[in-house]
């Protein structure tokens, strides 16, 4: 009957970690910072592209003010696109093509526009899949020769925003002029940098650009998991309390396995803090606490492993059927490092991609490791469980 009681919490680890999970989509989104560094143009019909980014963010929540060319920092409520130190920059055989006397000798085009206007882009009406402006387009479409084409939001006409750089005689780099553009729509909204001119090819676009929310920088897909793990971290914290408390009541019927799960509960309260102020952090200054990331997903790596372990160790029938594990011990020791190695490296690369934006490669060669090792795991405890059940049914 005690051991029975001292497990009746799991009706509260229930209710508690349901709880926070209902919170989880109680949120805005938020933005992020994406860095350039002398990435290259792709070739893309009639034109050159580069993919600036894309973020979900809110309309201002206070009234619109005048264009900003000097500084990002904006009151809180305010949601805009700031672009810092936007550099492009062309080949050297590209300009020693211009005339040194010449004031535009290239141009270049940033787009904002929202994921509904993504069609608008280019020659819509004649359906020729042209994105940039002809003389002959010129005449029927009413676009400028050399530009990309832009087919106006009619329920929004400065929307999609077309922000233009030039180059000046034979330089080699043409720098935009640092500015922000304000949000007043929510919705998803995507940033390209194109070019028409077919001997800019080779050029490559280096610096930044902030896309901040109302409430902070953090990017949209993250915002959502910082009130998660505010109530994440209460949740555990009521977790441990209720755990000690039967803890201490059934103090005589304690065995090892029942310190092994102090560990685990132990060690989600501290992943829970340290993820909450980490992103709370990112949220406020716009940069990565590396110090804290680094603590949170290794914090969260050890625990996920050992939570596993002591699955798999309890299925295996030690502490139930037997004292140890004999020599099975080095075979999960050997799985429990491997897992938690190919465990760090994936959160390494989730939480650093979230801004970084890595390659689906990547991404693909570290996630497979540990849901192949997952599968391992599985495929473990229910066999090993089966056999401690067939022990068991012999023995009574």
């Amino acid at each position: 009957m005690k051991e029975r009681s001292f497990w009746s919490f799991k009706g509260w680890l229930g209710f508690v970690v349901g709880f926070a999970f209902i919170f989880n989509s109680i949120t805005y989104v938020g933005a992020s910072i994406h860095e350039y560094r002398n990435e290259h143009f792709i070739h893309l019909s009639s034109a050159f592209s580069f993919h600036g980014g894309s973020e979900g963010l809110y309309a201002s929540r206070v009234h619109k003010s005048s264009p900003s060319e000097t500084s990002p920092d904006k009151p809180k409520g305010k949601s805009f696109i700031w672009f810092e130190s936007v550099t492009f920059v062309r080949t050297k055989e590209s300009a020693d093509k211009k005339n040194a006397m010449q004031s535009r000798t290239g141009l270049i085009e940033a787009i904002i526009l929202e994921v509904k206007d993504k069609e608008g882009i280019g020659d819509v009406f004649a359906k020729s899949n042209a994105i940039c402006c002809t003389p002959k387009l010129s005449q029927d479409e009413f676009c400028t020769v050399g530009e990309v084409i832009i087919q106006k939001n009619p329920d929004n006409p400065e929307w999609p925003k077309r922000i233009q750089t030039f180059f000046e005689g034979k330089n080699e780099e043409a720098k935009m002029i640092s500015q922000s553009v304000e949000i007043d729509h929510t919705g998803m909204y995507y940033l390209y940098f194109m070019f028409c001119d077919p001997q800019l090819e080779g050029t490559v676009i280096r610096g930044q650009t902030v896309w901040r929310n109302p409430g902070g920088y953090l990017p949209g897909k993250m915002a959502p998991l910082m009130t998660f793990y505010g109530f994440a971290s209460l949740a555990y914290l009521v977790l441990g309390l209720i755990w000690f408390l039967r803890f201490v009541q059934f103090w005589r019927d304690i065995i090892q396995l029942h310190y092994h799960i102090t560990a685990v509960i132990s060690l989600g309260m501290c992943e829970m803090a340290l993820w909450y102020f980490e992103f709370a952090n990112l949220n406020a200054t716009g940069s990565r606490p590396m110090g804290i990331t680094m603590w949170a997903v290794t914090t969260s790596a050890v625990k996920k492993t050992l939570s596993r372990l002591l699955l798999l160790v309890v299925s295996m029938g030690y502490g139930v059927v037997r004292p140890t594990l004999g020599g099975a011990t080095k075979k999960v020791l050997a799985l429990g490092v491997i897992y938690f190695v190919a465990s760090e490296a994936l959160d390494l690369f989730k939480h650093l991609g979230n801004i970084n934006d890595f390659s689906g490669k990547t991404r693909l060669y570290l996630v497979l490791p540990v849901a192949f090792l997952d599968a391992w795991f599985i495929l473990w405890i229910f066999s090993s469980l089966s056999k401690t059940l067939e022990k068991l049914q012999v023995g009574s």
